[in-house]
């Protein structure tokens, strides 16, 4: 099977623990290289975040662990790069114009 590189997940968390400490936990997985986390929504409970993961060999289980134990679900994974290298996603005839 191929290595992932990058992986996107639509995540739903609590407000505690803070991005800034679930990112610090996730960049310390094995082949993690960078984690950017996104808030797009909150509400009273909980928010909405965008998690976007790189590395040279990511592990989803071990991914969906950390966020689990910090209280989060994955709702979707949005993206998934997987390969000797990392392309960014071609612009097509169906994509929305704007």
């Amino acid at each position: 099977m191929g290595k992932i590189r990058r992986l996107v997940l639509d995540v739903l968390k609590p407000h505690e623990p803070s991005i800034i400490e679930v990112a610090g936990e996730l960049s310390e997985l094995p082949g993690v290289e960078a984690v950017n986390i996104s808030i797009y929504e909150m509400d009273r409970r909980v928010e909405n975040a965008k998690i976007t993961v790189e590395g040279n060999d990511l592990h989803y289980d071990d991914i969906l662990k950390v966020i689990g134990e910090n209280g989060g679900t994955v709702h979707s994974i949005d993206e998934v790069v997987a390969g000797r290298m990392i392309i960014e996603d071609a612009e097509t005839p169906q994509d929305p114009l704007g």
